[in-house]
This record gives C-alpha cells, sequence and structure tokens, in this order.
C-alpha cells in the first residue's frame, strides 16, 4: 500500500531512523547573482528580521538587494574555495566525521539497531533542508532528528530551522515522527571542546593578556522580547572560564558582525577591540564559541577584519582561534549529542 505523497514507500519497508544535519547557508556562487538570490531568501525571513513585512520588503528589493549583493560578493570571494562555500565544504565534512563515529558506536550496539541514516541541509541555499528532509524519507526514515549547529539557541537560527522543518512537513500527509535538538551551550563535551581548543592555541602561541569571546549578535529587542540567546552566550563563556579557571579580567564576551542602525548586544566586538590598545591591552586572543564552522562571519570578519583595526589601534598580537570545525573531539560530542537524543528509538527499534 502507497500513500500520497510517500511513493516510496512500501508494505513491510524496513523504517530506518534519520538525522537532519543543519546549519545556516551559503550562496551557490561567489558573485552578485547568486549573493542576491540568496540574501533575499535570507534577508525575508521574519525571525531575522522583525519588521512589519509590507515596509521591510520595499526596502529590502528596492535598497538593500540593489547594493548589498556586490560588496558581499567581493568578501565571499575571499573566502571562496575551489570546490565551494567554507561553510558548506564544512557541513560536508562534518557529516562525514559524524557517520564514522556513529559507525564505530553502532558496533556496540545489536544488528537490529543499524540503521541510522545521515543527510545535511541549509536554512538558505543549497542543499536546502527540504532537499535533506525528502532524503531521509526517500530511504525510508520514519523518525528523524533534526541537529542545527547552533549551540546557543536563538529565534532567528535555531527557531527559524524549527520553522522550515515544519513548513515542510505541514505538506505531507504522513509525517515522520521528530526529534528536535533545541541547543547544546552547556553540554560538558562542548564546552571540554572548547577549552582544549583555548589550550592549545595558547601553547602554540602563548598566553596574551585577555581572551575575547565573540558571538554573534542579534538585536537587542529580540532579548527584551524573550530570546534566551544572550544568557546562553554568557553561559558558555562562564562555563569554559570555570573550566579554565580564569579570573574577569582575563576575559570578555562580546558580540559582533551588526546590520542596520539599531542597537544590538553589547559590548560590540569591533569597538571592544579598537579601544583595548588604549586601555593597554595590547595583546589578545578571540575565540567564537557561536560558530560550528568558520565562514565568513568568522575567515572573514573575525580573522581578517577584526585583525587589521586591532593592529591598526594600536594593537601588537592579535590570534584568533579557529571554530571546532572537524576536529575529531568536536565531531565525538556531536555523534555522542545525537546518540543521546535518539536513545529511545534505539532501544524501541524493532
Amino acid at each position: 500500500m502507497k500513500y500520497e505523497g510517500e511513493k516510496n514507500y512500501k508494505h513491510g519497508m524496513k523504517e530506518k531512523i534519520g538525522i537532519l544535519i543543519t546549519n545556516l547557508g551559503t550562496p551557490d556562487k561567489p558573485n552578485k547573482e547568486a549573493l542576491k538570490i540568496y540574501l533575499k531568501e535570507f534577508l525575508s525571513d521574519p525571525r531575522v528580521i522583525e519588521v512589519p513585512k509590507l515596509i521591510w520588503q520595499i526596502i529590502l528589493r528596492l535598497i538593500i538587494l540593489n547594493l548589498r549583493p556586490q560588496k558581499v560578493a567581493k568578501l565571499y570571494k575571499s573566502i571562496w574555495k575551489k570546490e565551494g562555500g567554507p561553510l558548506l565544504l564544512m557541513l560536508e565534512k562534518q557529516k562525514k566525521g559524524i557517520q564514522k563515529i556513529l559507525k564505530k558506536k553502532k558496533k556496540n550496539l545489536k544488528k537490529k539497531k543499524k540503521n541510522l541514516e545521515i543527510e545535511i541541509g541549509m536554512r538558505y541555499g543549497n542543499p536546502s533542508i527540504k532537499l535533506g528532509l525528502e532524503k531521509l524519507m526517500r530511504k525510508g526514515c520514519r523518525k528523524i532528528l533534526v541537529l542545527p549547529l547552533y549551540p546557543q539557541y536563538c529565534a532567528a537560527t535555531t527557531g527559524s530551522t524549527f520553522d522550515k522543518v515544519t513548513e515542510i512537513l505541514r505538506q505531507r500527509r504522513w509525517i515522520p515522527e521528530m526529534r528536535f535538538v533545541n541547543n547544546y551551550f552547556e553540554e560538558p563535551m562542548y564546552i571540554e571542546c572548547l577549552v582544549k581548543s583555548i589550550k592549545e592555541s595558547w601553547k602554540k602561541f602563548g598566553r596574551t593578556q585577555k581572551l575575547i569571546f565573540s558571538y554573534h549578535g542579534v538585536p537587542k529587542k529580540y532579548l527584551l522580547k524573550g530570546d534566551p540567546y544572550y544568557c546562553f552566550c554568557q553561559k558558555t563563556t562562564r562555563l569554559v572560564a570555570e573550566r579554565m579557571k580564569l579570573k574577569k579580567e582575563d576575559y570578555i564576551t562580546t558580540f559582533q558582525s551588526r546590520f542596520g542602525p539599531g542597537e544590538w548586544l553589547q559590548p560590540y566586538t569591533d569597538k571592544t577591540l579598537a579601544e583595548f590598545p588604549k586601555k593597554g591591552i595590547k595583546k589578545i586572543h578571540i575565540v567564537s564559541p557561536g560558530f560550528s564552522s568558520d565562514c565568513l562571519e568568522t575567515i572573514e570578519e573575525l580573522e581578517v577584519e577584526n585583525k587589521k583595526n586591532f593592529l591598526f589601534s594600536g594593537g601588537e598580537k592579535y590570534n584568533y582561534i579557529k571554530c571546532l570545525n572537524d576536529n575529531p573531539q568536536h565531531l565525538k560530542m556531536l555523534g555522542f549529542l545525537i546518540l543521546n537524543h535518539i536513545k529511545g528509538w534505539l532501544e524501541n527499534k524493532k
């Protein structure tokens, strides 16, 4: 018996568990045309821009999409790889790494519990979340876990991913059983990954005067409306600092990547870096725990632009600590996170 919208289903088909790993997204190419398509989708998301739709669409279509794509395209060209955008390339590496981790773990599971499938999907751009979900369902996945690679929940990222997943599933007659990873900002293994990456950087480049935890910013009004993102970022910093036994004067939490004229979460990363040399702080390390992969906001903004501004302001030593990316310990943590969330499914699988 076949069901509408489930053309690949056959009676008695073995059910599988699907894992969809998602991230923000990337344009198809680093050019003006591709950026216009990408930015239109991204900036049309009401979770990202909380402005009345009609007013915002006029601003977006008449001004922003005629000016910003060309500027952003130049930035993407500076970080683009021959094979594609760095965020997508890393997501593919993370998928393969997690598959290996789960394969090793499954050797300890009974044979009847081995049917796990993993796909990836971008919230904006390609490969899409829709394509990832469809691939899993075509493979017979009747139980699906969605893992957005955002450690700290934010409505504009994790919440938006949930919106997209449910929007897609609403169009199907027979929806799979779903689970959704809301956050992992305080997971001990995640904190340990950050601690290890910082210590390795210190060992290689030496400890400096200040450690900066730079998170992607959001408008302050989102916090005032109840978004927990700011609090989750602060807790991640605190947990790392406690684990490393840092004093309060040893570190600071800042927020980067502002867009538009409104007030965003403070202190701002760029302004903080510009002020530090005037206060005698001329040697710093900077880490960005809110990003699971290096991307435009880290490779170009933190590693290049902010470094240039800091040194120009009188700074002497600036070291950017790369994201966790496909670090083996990071992949192990993500694998553990997945197994923890599907534990009941594995135990009940026949």
